[in-house]
């Protein structure tokens, strides 16, 4: 970006930010190459100030930064996309109601997806007000200024957005509830019910399906409930699952090749995020379970067969590569 042993205070001072910057676009868009174009924007910006007037150059740059990635944000509103993060952990992908693994590392990484996930659903003032205040301690006020909304509304959004993010890192708690939602939500997909898929789902909802010809997202409850039969044929032919510490459903065709692996996110009852890889290269990828070793018989999205008996669980490690 800049001369190597540069004199310029003004680039030294820069250099001596760019670090902690980056940390707050990437926190707040969740894409490596977004955060540097975000912070090459903010360079670009300074260059045009008179520096010496500034004066508190951090400061003046945490709010640049965060009002160009609250551009981004909305812009990905306004243009659906998938996330460009490179960096994405292993999915862990429980079979069945089964309790969280032994091995607290691997759990760790299936929280850290399910915290990714619950982030790429905040809206934009949620998810910048957490990230600065909770993340990096910037006061509520210099929030409220970025967002352009009083001190008062910037706590509100940071404590709903918290909210979310505590329930993510917390997967197994109140884990029977989410899979009652997810299970409603199944059901009534199955029953064509579109009042009932309305009545589970947030009015933000957010459904990215990783296809052959690549990543489609689907924005509103009401698309979302419109195209709901996908998860309907994965309930019908798979097994409940926890998807990367959130609630999901894995299913195979009949001759045991992988049709689907979905995830749902759940916060106050009402579902905020389906994710689902259909693409059959992306899953012959995975190492899923072997459907041959898995019970026989339907299963509910509570992890049960028609005979009432939970299916054996079976922890598999999920390789997700980045979706661009």
């Amino acid at each position: 970006m800049f001369e190597t042993g540069s004199t310029d205070p003004v680039v030294q001072a820069f250099e001596s930010q760019r670090d902690r910057l980056r940390a707050v676009a990437h926190r707040v868009l969740g894409s490596h190459a977004d955060a540097e174009d975000v912070v090459q924007e903010a360079w670009l910006r300074l260059s045009r100030q008179d520096a010496t007037a500034i004066e508190n150059l951090p400061g003046w740059l945490t709010t640049v930064v965060g009002r160009i990635s609250l551009d981004v944000l909305r812009s990905r509103q306004a243009r659906p996309q998938a996330p460009l993060d490179d960096r994405l952990p292993e999915l862990l992908v429980t079979l069945d109601d089964a309790p969280a693994p032994d091995d607290d590392a691997v759990f760790a990484d299936s929280v850290g997806l399910a915290l990714l996930v619950v982030l790429d659903s905040l809206r934009p003032g949620e998810r910048l007000a957490f990230v600065l205040h909770d993340l990096f301690a910037v006061p509520f006020d210099e929030i409220g200024r970025i967002l352009g909304k009083s001190t008062d509304a910037a706590k509100m959004l940071a404590s709903r957005a918290r909210r979310k993010v505590r329930a993510a890192e917390r997967p197994t708690g109140g884990g029977r509830e989410q899979r009652q939602v997810v299970s409603a939500f199944l059901a009534a997909a199955r029953r064509g019910e579109f009042e009932d898929l309305l009545r589970v789902l947030d009015p933000d909802v957010r459904l990215t399906v990783d296809t052959p010809g690549g990543v489609v997202v689907t924005l509103g409850a009401t698309k979302v409930a419109a195209g709901a039969r996908l998860a309907a044929g994965a309930a019908a032919l798979g097994r409940a699952a926890f998807v990367g510490g959130l609630p999901g459903v894995i299913s195979w065709r009949e001759d045991g090749t992988a049709l689907s692996v979905l995830a749902f996110t759940v916060f106050d009852g009402r579902i905020t995020t389906i994710t689902a890889v259909v693409d059959p290269a992306k899953l012959a990828q995975m190492n899923l379970p072997d459907p041959a070793r898995v019970a026989q018989g339907p299963q509910d999205a509570g992890g049960r067969s028609e005979g009432g008996e939970a299916v054996a669980p079976e922890h598999v490690q999920v390789p997700v590569r980045s979706r661009r």
